[in-house]
């Protein structure tokens, strides 16, 4: 899948009463530490919760594993608002680091972006995998949107969705 290519859209805004305009950019190097923050950012309840939270790890686990070339950057009404990488595996996808900013969570950018990129996806005819730690309120947008419970242990439940899988 191209993630360079641009995807616009519009999604509900529930508190400021009017929609959040967003659209996808490719991401640059230079967006790491950014998005190496935000990831910490959103992360660290849930893995405060699983007594794993590492001040320093949590961002280098991102720089480790970051990939312009793969790595979408979200920007709602002109702004950094999160990103999205969406890799190549043996059959199919993964999708993994899809963080948005705090005070974008629950307004349905999250459902909007997601849709853009498995009708992507669903094009190709593959299938897309994921993981999401226990517990953490973002399995349910992933169950929504077709994704079922493939393997978990004590920390990740690890998902998976068929082309063209039914929302719920």
């Amino acid at each position: 899948m191209d993630t360079s290519a641009r995807a616009d859209g519009v999604a509900p805004g529930i508190e400021s009463g009017r929609p959040v305009e967003w659209v996808l950019r490719s991401a640059e190097p230079a967006d790491v530490g950014a998005i190496a923050e935000l990831r910490a950012t959103v992360m660290r309840p849930d893995l405060e919760r699983l007594g794993r939270f590492d001040e320093h790890r949590v961002r280098q686990r991102l720089r480790d594993s970051f990939s312009s070339q793969y790595t979408s950057v979200i920007v709602a009404d002109g702004a950094f608002a999160g990103c999205v990488t969406v890799r190549p595996a043996e059959d199919g996808r993964w999708l993994e680091h899809f963080y948005l900013a705090p005070g974008l969570q629950g307004r349905g950018l999250g459902s909007a972006v997601l849709r853009t990129l498995l009708k992507q996806i669903d094009a190709d005819g593959v299938l897309v995998r994921l993981n999401v730690l226990q517990g953490s309120a973002a399995r349910r947008l992933y169950e929504r949107h077709g994704f079922i419970v493939e393997l978990q242990d004590p920390i990740d439940v690890y998902m998976v969705r068929q082309p063209g899988a039914s929302p719920r």
